[in-house]
């Protein structure tokens, strides 16, 4: 039944970023598995995150189940939509649930998408990793799939207003070869190594990435150690 709603969703997210007229670059998609469970572990730089990500895995033809704040689900047009494609509400407060949801998920083959930095990073640069997505791939023994993206902060950030002109912006996606995640060692080192591959594979995408600021108007959406005006980690942690 699920499927009735993700699929359409799916079509009308590439129906959009054609109109848009995105230029989509992913790579190493083939690392996520075809068949079985795995949770998928990227950087978090806009709101539509979540789309991108969904993206990486479908010339696998995976469809992710992504864990998310319940406020989504309490939306009238994004909740019947987030419960129909069979994501999982995250209450920050109580998030045992959402853990025995996601555990069940992976266990039954699903791959689940998670954003171990828990909110979007105002400086694009990689913040602290949570431990849960290490503790979910051990409990279930699956595979942690790193991934990086960029260009998407471009589109609709935190602090930013949207930008859905057909401006032909580019988005990187890079996907990288599975972190295992073995139960008798420690989640904390597991989220180190974690967080070292994505950290990998975002310089990767960054390296990648075909265009440059236009003027010094456009540097915003750069972090500040490659030359942007993007906020420095300490001055978005001063800000709050």
């Amino acid at each position: 039944m699920a499927e009735l709603v993700y699929r359409p969703v799916i079509g009308a997210a590439l129906t959009m970023f054609k109109a848009l007229d995105l230029k989509i670059d992913t790579q190493g998609s083939e690392n996520i598995p075809r068949t079985g469970g795995a949770v998928l572990v990227s950087n978090h730089i806009s709101y539509l995150d979540f789309i991108f990500t969904g993206l990486g895995a479908l010339p696998q033809k995976r469809l992710v189940r992504f864990m998310a704040k319940d406020s989504v689900f309490r939306h009238k047009i994004s909740g019947p939509l987030m419960r129909g494609m069979k994501h999982i509400p995250v209450d920050r407060k109580q998030g045992e649930a959402a853990y025995a949801h996601a555990l069940d998920s992976l266990r039954s083959g699903e791959i689940i998408g998670v954003f171990p930095e828990a909110t979007i990073s105002q400086s694009f640069t990689l913040k602290s990793f949570k431990s849960g997505a290490a503790r979910l791939a051990q409990e279930a023994g699956v595979p942690l799939i790193p991934m990086a993206l960029w260009g998407t902060q471009r589109l609709w950030t935190k602090g930013r207003p949207r930008n859905f002109k057909r401006s032909h912006i580019p988005v990187t996606i890079r996907v990288g070869e599975p972190v295992e995640a073995p139960a008798d060692q420690y989640a904390g080192a597991i989220t180190r190594r974690l967080r070292g591959r994505v950290q990998e594979l975002l310089e990767a995408a960054q390296r990648a990435y075909p265009v440059r600021p236009k003027d010094a108007t456009d540097t915003w959406w750069v972090p500040a150690h490659l030359g942007g005006t993007a906020p420095t980690p300490a001055e978005v942690r001063e800000a709050h």
